[in-house]
């Protein structure tokens, strides 16, 4: 399975907190989502791919996250989504001590990043043309909004060293000939050509 599919689209979609699903309906809900993400990589191995859109729900992308089938970067654990018209959300409970690993900072402003704290992260996203965009608009630890120039005082200095192409805004080329996602209620369409 292509991670790099995954981890986009994962991180494109954002599923909602519509309650928790027993166990058979979590493992039902990643199998079809892995099995939507291989359609999407068959699909891109053709001369010219079905241009039939593909549709990824919520319950499909939280549970293939919860059971594990995507890496997530060192210190990022339970991942969720939530998925509106155009803008996405997401949860996520974060371990800043690995995230930093070790590295200091004499800024006061980044002390906030230290610890573990629930991350909320509320994002405008698109896809067009073969492109992916996306514009984050806040960023909450622990119910309290960090200020965007801290953040990108963060983003300097933890993470572009290892995730250079990560920003508060971001252009990036959709992999497996995806032309468009769109951003639902509730849901991901994803276009091939």
């Amino acid at each position: 399975m292509n991670s790099r599919v995954a981890l986009l689209l994962s991180s494109f979609f954002l599923s909602a907190s519509i309650g928790p699903l027993d166990a058979s309906d979590t493992s039902a809900a990643a199998d079809s989502m892995a099995r939507k993400l291989q359609h999407i990589e068959q699909n891109a191995a053709a001369a010219k791919p079905d241009t039939t859109p593909t549709e990824l729900t919520e319950p499909e992308v939280n549970a293939y996250l919860a059971d594990g089938r995507v890496k997530l970067p060192t210190g990022v654990q339970s991942v969720r989504f939530e998925a509106q018209p155009d803008l996405i959300s997401s949860t996520a409970r974060v371990d800043f001590d690995q995230i930093k690993a070790g590295q200091h900072s004499s800024n006061p402003l980044l002390s906030v990043f230290s610890g573990v704290h629930n991350v909320d992260v509320r994002a405008r996203a698109r896809a067009m043309g073969h492109k992916g965009y996306v514009e984050v608009q806040s960023v909450a630890l622990d119910g309290v909004e960090i200020p965007h120039f801290v953040l990108q005082l963060f983003l300097d200095k933890y993470l572009k060293p290892k995730y250079p192409a990560i920003g508060m805004n971001s252009e990036f080329a959709l992999p497996d000939k995806i032309d468009a996602a769109k951003v639902g209620q509730h849901k991901l369409t994803v276009t091939q050509k």
